[in-house]
């Protein structure tokens, strides 16, 4: 403890993001630093797994050292450490539960691993400290799409996911198709701004009458071959219009499922996580949705929507929090359910 008050360290290494965040009393950052590996995997157009993780082994102990130095602590101070056990890519969730459970061992402090996806959920907390559960929460990246009903700080129960392409590998592989490059969600939000997002109608999929989950194939499928038409046709192909009218038809979707979820769970509350998160059109569109409909909206920062280790000292603490503990054979999970 510093102060009187409760210390959780974490680190987070499931994709590309080598990260190790300090936070008091569970929501308090004091330190959260992240190095990225965007420019090492954009020139092979997304993450390759083996590079991901040689990178983290060679970061993680700077890192480590910064996120301590930032947050003004010695490892005496703290008292809990805090590691994303799954989903992810295995070779680099396993050079972060190494090093938390080698840190754990060395200092004798506890350990709690952290489903990913709550660590997403639990920004909000840090973000929003009048947030408490229950309410809804809309968790969108490039491996997930789901809708959560959160009961508790660490309990939930997933509603709808996707049944095929979760948004954010949708939004990177229609970068691809258009020619924006890596990572495709940032550069597709950006190039949107300039288009018209009716140019194109692409079909809205709703799947069956009240069904919460998801299916992005289609308009994946459905962008590729408008594309090809055009070019046969010898007609002009306005990048940012098919970047606006793909996003539109992807976010509306979400939108209404999302309020529809708020609504019928009895939530007065919906909160948005994950790294699509960060996209300004889904946020503006979120919030006026909510407004119509007098739901309290909550999102996060854009820096505490991308993967990062604040979320999960987060989540770690309300585990522990709730009696919860992980001994030394706490592994690597890259398929955990929710």
């Amino acid at each position: 403890m510093k102060d009187g008050k409760f210390l959780t360290i974490a680190f987070e290494s499931s994709c590309d993001e080598t990260a190790v965040a300090v936070l008091a009393e569970g929501r308090n950052v004091l330190s959260n630093v992240i190095s990225t590996q965007i420019e090492i995997h954009k020139v092979f157009g997304g993450v390759v797994p083996e590079i991901a993780s040689r990178h983290h082994l060679e970061n993680i102990n700077a890192v480590t050292e910064q996120a301590l130095t930032e947050a003004g602590v010695t490892w005496e101070e703290i008292d809990l450490i805090g590691v994303t056990k799954g989903p992810g890519l295995v070779g680099a969730l396993l050079v972060g539960i190494a090093t938390a459970k080698a840190f754990a061992m060395a200092k004798k402090k506890p350990l709690v691993g952290v489903h990913h996806i709550e660590g997403h959920i639990s920004a909000n907390y840090i973000a929003c400290k009048e947030l408490v559960p229950p309410f809804t929460a809309l968790v969108i990246s490039g491996g997930h799409t789901n809708l959560v009903e959160v009961t508790d700080y660490h309990e939930c129960c997933v509603l709808g996911g996707t049944r095929d392409d979760a948004a954010g590998e949708a939004f990177d592989k229609v970068a691809r198709v258009i020619g924006l490059g890596y990572p495709g969600g940032p550069l597709i939000d950006k190039l949107a701004q300039e288009g018209n997002p009716h140019a194109v109608e692409f079909k809205r999929v709703y799947l069956e009458k009240d069904s919460l989950d998801f299916s992005f194939s289609g308009i994946k499928t459905g962008v590729l071959n408008y594309i090809n038409s055009e070019k046969q046709a010898g007609r002009k192909i306005v990048p940012a219009d098919v970047a606006a009218s793909f996003q539109q038809a992807v976010l509306e979707v979400i939108v209404d499922k999302a309020v529809s979820a708020a609504a019928r769970m009895g939530e007065k509350k919906l909160v948005l996580a994950g790294g699509v998160a960060a996209n300004s059109a889904l946020r503006r569109l979120l919030k006026r949705a909510c407004a119509e409909k007098e739901i309290a909206f909550f999102c996060p920062p854009p820096v505490l929507c991308t993967d990062n280790a604040a979320m999960i000292a987060c989540a770690a603490y309300y585990a522990y929090q709730a009696g919860i503990r992980d001994d030394f054979t706490l592994d690597a999970y890259p398929a955990l359910p929710l």
